[in-house]
């Protein structure tokens, strides 16, 4: 399969702005006669919702949730990327697309990632048109504050809402257009399959999640935004109802997975207390810009904090290790996050881990307090202050935080072109359900900046050149593909509700998630994922023989609805270990512990990288992996669309 990612020729600041001239028109009386399909509603979805059907598409929104406003976009916290340069500190659309690419390791494209930074400036424009109540300096301009991989200050914020101020921005946008009639909004409602007629992606097969009812929708294209795949790991910081389901099913009609081991772990987080736990909460990596992160020099001191013998402020300033300051001096605390965690479980397996559990760091906001005062720690992140100690009963004002990694976002996704566009015809995929903006690590602050950029901005354009191939109007429900594809959908949610066995659901997914955390976790290595692409087929054989569903499906029922996601879960995680062997690399996120650089490697003799930082392979993969499924335990496919830099000079990622 030869993969284009149609990515238009020319000098790259002026890919898009050409690429928006050469793209089809579709004029407004016509677009009235095609309809649009859009799976989620957060910042993707919603906007793109919005901007269609404002453009004159008639558009089928779906979510699961009970309304558009409780989409996880929500939780996003920090902020939002955007290259005004308000602090003329040097900022720029060439430096936030630079930034952007080498905080991915190089794993990304050249043409997406700059008319990513290109159209950042346009979100801002955007969302304070629509009343985002974003952080304002004491002369009324917007505020900006820095995030991880950065030397600037480009990130726009809410306080640590961010992600909650914009996405009732862009619900207002969406409440519009589905009071005008524009917008069809069926809540509580999970796509459970895609339906492809020759060949073309023509609509999907829904489950009401209040009736059961099952049914079939038409559409001319279908866009899927269902954001990414993190509780793949059980323990993360997503919402418990974040799934693969939407992007799977695709994958299982033919569209390509791409790059589905990279993925996320943030440093930021409150570590795990107990093997009760569902789930992680995230500590807005914004918190980093004014705490500093330590652990003590010696194992000793760690193991009095540990079991509560002693009160960190008596550790000597001479006795902590600002490890992050020591290691990487020119970014210093605001490192990316794959370094920032990769550092943090270095400091805890040398046994100087503070947490009971030993797994565990300080963010300390004692120096920002004295110098700052702590009226203004409060107006920059009083609400995060108070969610830790609800969660912890410590008071971060007297105490410094605790904080570990843990799994927070996909980096890989479906496959899409430059019009984000998957390989099925018809098929667009939007926001993290993409793979095509981070590469191999996200920069903090960028997720929401790609979901508004993808539906308000991009997805606008580029769906044109799609339809003005269609004849609108086409495709209904009647056609034997919805019926064929119905059917299936009805037989599996039979054989899941048939079984009656003795297990749990989520003691399945338990099994699964920690599995992958220790084989396909923080760092990998040939042996732990040969390991796990054993242990994985035995986990799903015994979930379709012993797993429990109370009830039927003829009503609500969670626990089919969390079966389905789990039985996916349980085929993607295997490709993530085949994806994650396959890459004899390390980069960004995916940190494979035969590929670091040792004391005796050149490049750490010359003084250009330290041991222990990762080694890439640019010679044999700078490329994306597109992997096309096979079916369960059959080995996937292997499909490369190479990684062409014209603009920029892979180097090694230093942030010394």
């Amino acid at each position: 399969m030869i993969l284009d990612s149609k990515i238009p020729a020319g000098p790259l600041a002026q890919k898009w702005s050409r690429h928006q001239m050469d793209s089809k028109l579709i004029n407004p009386a016509n677009k009235r006669k095609f309809s649009i399909i859009v799976v989620g509603s957060g910042l993707a979805g919603g906007a793109a919702a919005a901007s269609l059907a404002e453009l004159g598409y008639q558009v089928k929104c779906f979510c699961y949730q009970d309304s558009p406003r409780r989409a996880h976009s929500i939780a996003a916290q920090g902020g939002i990327n955007a290259a005004k340069n308000y602090q003329n500190d040097g900022d720029s659309v060439r430096r936030l697309f630079y930034d952007t690419i080498k905080g991915g390791d190089f794993r990304a494209r050249e043409g997406n990632v700059y008319r990513l930074a290109e159209v950042s400036n346009a979100i801002i424009d955007q969302c304070v048109a629509q009343g985002v109540p974003f952080a304002r300096e004491y002369g009324g301009l917007l505020d900006n504050r820095s995030f991880g991989g950065s030397q600037v200050s480009r990130t726009f914020y809410a306080r640590g809402q961010t992600g909650q101020q914009l996405l009732i921005g862009c619900y207002q946008a969406l409440a519009k257009e589905i009071h005008k009639g524009g917008v069809t909004m069926v809540p509580r409602t999970e796509m459970l399959d895609l339906v492809l007629v020759d060949g073309h992606a023509k609509g999907i097969v829904v489950r009401d999640l209040a009736t059961g009812e099952i049914t079939s929708h038409a559409a001319d294209a279908v866009i899927l935004a269902t954001g990414g795949y993190g509780n793949v790991f059980f323990l993360s910081t997503n919402a418990m109802g974040c799934n693969v389901t939407s992007a799977w099913r695709a994958a299982r009609r033919g569209a390509l997975f791409a790059n589905p081991c990279f993925t996320q772990i943030h440093p930021t987080c409150i570590p795990v207390s107990g093997d009760y736990q569902s789930k992680l909460t995230l500590m807005s990596e914004s918190l980093r810009n004014d705490g500093r992160i330590w652990v003590p020099k010696s194992m000793e001191v760690a193991r009095q904090l540990q079991q509560k013998q002693m009160n960190p402020a008596e550790v000597a300033e001479d006795d902590r290790d600002y490890y992050l300051e020591r290691k990487y001096p020119s970014f210093g605390n605001l490192s990316p996050r794959d370094i920032s965690s990769r550092a943090a479980k270095e400091a805890c397996d040398d046994g100087r881990g503070i947490a009971p559990t030993g797994l565990g760091v300080y963010l300390d906001f004692r120096d920002a307090t004295k110098r700052l005062g702590e009226a203004t720690i409060r107006s920059r992140y009083g609400n995060l202050f108070q969610m830790y100690e609800k969660i912890t009963g410590e008071d971060p004002y007297q105490l410094p935080m605790m904080i570990y990694p843990a799994v927070h976002y996909a980096m890989g996704g479906l496959w899409v072109d430059y019009n984000l566009m998957s390989n099925i015809p018809g098929l667009h995929v939007l926001g993290e359900a993409n793979f095509s903006d981070h590469g191999a690590n996200r920069l903090g602050a960028s997720a929401l900046m790609q979901g508004l950029a993808d539906g308000y901005f991009v997805i606008t354009t580029t769906i044109a050149n799609y339809l003005v191939t269609q004849q609108p109007g086409t495709i209904g429900t009647s056609l034997p593909e919805f019926k064929q594809t119905e059917t299936e959908v009805r037989e599996r949610t039979g054989k899941l509700l048939a079984i009656q066995g003795s297990r749990t659901v989520d003691s399945f997914h338990r099994e699964l998630g920690m599995t992958l955390w220790h084989h396909c976790g923080m760092a990998r290595s040939r042996e732990g994922l040969t390991e796990a692409l054993a242990k994985i087929p035995a986990i799903r054989d015994e979930f379709w023989k012993n797993v429990r569903i109370p009830g039927s499906g003829e009503n609500a029922n969670m626990e089919l609805e969390k079966a389905g996601r789990v039985a996916d879960f349980l085929e993607f995680a295997e490709l993530m270990c085949y994806d994650a062997r396959d890459r004899e690399e390390s980069c960004g996120g995916h940190f494979r512990l035969e590929h670091q650089f040792f004391d005796q490697d050149p490049e750490v003799i010359a003084g250009n990288t330290q041991p222990g930082e990762a080694k890439r392979d640019d010679a044999n993969f700078s490329h994306v992996s597109a992997w096309e499924y096979q079916g369960p335990g059959v080995a996937p496919v292997l499909h490369k669309e190479p990684l062409k830099f014209e603009d920029v000079h892979v180097s090694i990622r230093s942030y010394a």
